[in-house]
């Protein structure tokens, strides 16, 4: 198995802890979405892959339509996805998306993460290059998919690896081949369970006990902010 397996398989260990935060972000996503290419998923490929993934995070039908509803509305601000840098202690770089419509608000608050924990809020492209930024698919398992020909046949797409998950098959690939894979695999018939987006670690360090205490204490005073969509990091 190569990175993205282990990579997935470390982040299924810490889920998203509060449902309404999940709801809270794929809510983000729509808006987004439907802001930049209507509310129709026939024709908006990234609101279809957002529905998609609400139907995998359970969120009710109603919410889903009712959040496509009010973001069609134009005075419904828009989010800003922006990307912050910087290391926790004992050298860990930190990657955090976030969706904001009120960037400074954001800074301020990310900066002050960071400087009440030890970190130290990096500048733009600091850390960025320690990951590798990679979209994936999950698709239902099916006895009649080999693997290992199925990877061959979707490898002109740009898939990295491909892999047996309890949740499904999960395909990886480059961020850019996200579009092809996803055209290629709805015109194959192949439902999509969810996709998404992930920045793979190129290198991880490992902390002891005490050291990973000090690292989680900052991430978690990051994922408990509003606006902020992901977190990703170097640590084992």
């Amino acid at each position: 198995m190569g990175r993205a397996f282990e990579f997935r398989k470390n982040r299924k260990l810490k889920r998203w802890s509060a449902m309404a935060k999940t709801f809270t972000r794929i809510g983000k996503d729509i808006v987004m979405a439907v802001k930049e290419g209507g509310p129709n998923p026939d024709s908006n490929s990234r609101l279809r892959a957002v529905i998609q993934n609400a139907k995998a995070a359970n969120m009710p039908k109603e919410n889903v339509e009712r959040a496509i509803k009010k973001a069609s509305d134009k005075d419904t601000a828009n989010y800003k996805e922006v990307l912050f840098e910087g290391y926790a202690p004992h050298g860990i770089a930190i990657l955090i998306e976030t969706a904001t419509d009120n960037n400074n608000r954001t800074v301020a608050n990310i900066r002050s993460y960071f400087n009440k924990c030890n970190g130290t809020f990096g500048t733009q492209g600091s850390v960025e290059f320690m990951f590798d930024h990679t979209c994936n698919f999950r698709i239902p398992k099916n006895d009649s998919i080999d693997l290992e020909e199925f990877e061959l046949e979707l490898i002109d797409f740009g898939i990295d690896e491909i892999f047996d998950d309890e949740d499904g098959i999960m395909i990886y690939a480059p961020f850019e081949s996200f579009g092809a894979i996803q055209k290629e695999l709805e015109a194959r018939g192949i439902e999509i369970l969810s996709s998404g987006f992930d920045r793979i670690p190129q290198i991880t360090k490992e902390l002891t006990e005490e050291q990973i205490a000090d690292v989680e204490k900052l991430l978690e005073r990051i994922e408990e902010d509003d606006d902020v969509q992901n977190v990703f990091h170097t640590m084992a």
